[in-house]
């Protein structure tokens, strides 16, 4: 029989069939070998075969079905190996904000770079808005004028006072999208916002550190009234990049590769070499300033002794 992953621990799954039926479920041991090297074999959102133990009394996934895309990145626990975030998505939703905690644009462009490598469209939304005031209106106006251009959804919201939060909320109509951003900047309200019942725990940000609170344990999925799931994640400090070489960055910024056909050398990589087409865009202004430092950043933080 085939079900959906709902929500993972790490041991057991919760998984849905097609009518709608729950069951708690296990792996069978050989997917810890099978060559997968994640920390997570089955990840939310996997396809999966289920069938029933009937001397044990379990339901056990036999078989995980080929994933259609997935977001990964570096384990929390373990620097060498990778995490499944979640599998089968339609779309990807970064909440951000800027203030209260802030978000850095490093952190966006890393979420960018993975939602592009593993071919997810991303929306990044801007949450508390009624705490801005001029100095982050004029950085909301920075971001629009950096991220639209170049082929992002960004959206401006305040779900404490539910301004903008319908705009946002028909956006995952139909769809698979995974919410994801810093622990703090609200996924929990608009889980609570689109699910009244599930009274999610929210938490303040940490006073002495400006940082969130992780609130979310684990990634779990829930299945939207109007059509559609969305997947809430725990609070991710930082982006680790997995699986993606330094030459291959360049290729994960859209206005990059809109250019770098161009460039004099075909394994150019934007740095000092002549003829350089993203150079050319960068100080003519058609590649923002901030974009290509973060390019630079992204690039310096990858250790080529992982591949």
């Amino acid at each position: 029989m085939k079900a959906m992953v709902y929500k993972s621990t790490g041991s057991w799954y919760i998984v849905q069939d097609e009518k709608g039926q729950a069951y708690n479920a296990r792996i069978k041991g050989k997917f810890k070998i099978d060559g997968i090297t994640s920390t997570n074999p089955v990840a939310v959102g996997d396809i999966v075969e289920i069938a029933d133990e009937t001397e044990e009394g379990n339901t056990v996934i036999e078989e995980i079905y080929e994933r259609r895309n997935y977001i990964n990145r570096v384990s929390p626990h373990n620097k060498n190996q990778h995490h499944i975030v979640a599998a089968n998505l339609d779309q990807s939703l970064l909440f951000a904000t800027l203030k209260d905690p802030k978000t850095s644009l490093g952190f966006i462009d890393r979420f960018l770079v993975i939602s592009e490598a593993y071919g997810v469209p991303a929306i990044i939304v801007f949450n508390k808005s009624d705490l801005y005031r001029k100095k982050e209106l004029e950085k909301f106006e920075l971001v629009q004028e950096i991220y639209e251009p170049i082929g992002y959804t960004i959206k401006l919201i305040s779900i404490e006072k539910g301004e903008g939060v319908k705009e946002v909320e028909a956006l995952l109509k139909n769809k698979v999208t995974l919410l994801s951003g810093h622990s703090g900047v609200g996924k929990s309200s608009f889980i609570n916002y689109l699910f009244p019942e599930k009274r999610l725990k929210t938490q303040d940000v940490s006073g002495w550190s400006g940082k969130g609170l992780h609130t979310t344990t684990f990634a779990e999925m829930y299945n939207l009234p109007f059509g559609g799931q969305v997947i809430d994640t725990p609070g991710i400090r930082e982006m680790g990049l997995v699986d993606i070489s330094k030459q291959e960055v360049a290729h994960y910024f859209p206005e990059m590769r809109a250019v770098m056909n161009d460039c004099q050398f075909n394994n150019c990589i934007h740095l000092d070499e002549p003829g350089c087409a993203v150079k050319a865009a960068v100080n003519d202004g058609r590649i923002h300033g901030e974009r290509y430092l973060s390019y630079l950043n992204i690039r310096d933080s990858i250790n080529e002794k992982s591949y």
